[in-house]
């Protein structure tokens, strides 16, 4: 019994720590010369921000990015970007500002899935109650976190493939309209000059007023 009460407290431990962690996973669409920004606060130094963006469909799939500290300070940015990953440590308290900008574009809106996340990093301390077993705690800790980062990986490689299917279907969409008003304009041109073979007969075999029959 005791052995399973143990387990049962690192579990609740392990949630409490996972509860600390909040994150927002949104998709915005951005008009063409427009710039969005998004917030996350951080309550206490030493946080960890992770940021991630991607995307979707628009253009060559790029979009300028930059992120700054609640003072204003530039932490990361870029220019023409499809898509970035990015983990750094909070060491200012306050309002952290996550912009897009698609001021590349003049007429062709982005869409863009981001996620942002602040977390505090875990500190395990090491139990002096009498009757918990400080071996299966920390083996059962060390699985959890295993599995935590296994699962991340997974999520990672969802969003990756994720991104990949928008993009793709964002180009057979764009080959699609092109091969449509391709052959409309294909058909319009031979339309065209059969009018202007009928045209150039008629006017061929009418000499000052008088028709031939052949």
């Amino acid at each position: 019994m005791a052995v399973v009460f143990t387990l049962l407290l690192s579990f609740l431990s392990f949630l409490q720590l996972a509860s600390r962690a909040h994150a927002v996973a949104l998709t915005t669409s951005i008009a063409a010369n427009d710039r969005v920004c998004f917030y996350a606060d951080v309550d206490k130094a030493g946080e960890k921000i992770g940021f991630y963006f991607a995307v979707q469909s628009g253009g060559s799939f790029d979009i300028d990015f930059e992120v700054r500290e609640p003072s204003g300070k530039s932490l990361l940015d870029g220019q023409r970007e499809r898509q970035g990953d990015y983990v750094f440590t909070a060491n200012v308290v306050g309002e952290y500002q996550f912009c897009f900008e698609n001021d590349m574009s003049t007429l062709t809106e982005k869409l863009v899935d981001f996620d942002i996340m602040v977390e505090s990093e875990p500190r395990r301390e090491p139990s002096t109650k009498p009757g918990q077993i400080s071996e299966q705690t920390s083996a059962l800790e060390e699985s959890m976190f295993r599995l935590n980062t296994m699962l991340l990986n997974v999520k990672r490689t969802q969003k990756y493939f994720h991104t990949r299917e928008n993009r793709g279907f964002d180009i057979v969409k764009s080959t699609q309209n092109r091969m449509f008003w391709y052959g409309v304009l294909e058909s319009l041109g031979v339309i065209g000059m059969a009018i202007f073979q009928v045209y150039v007969l008629q006017t061929f075999f009418t000499k000052t007023g008088r028709r031939y029959k052949v």
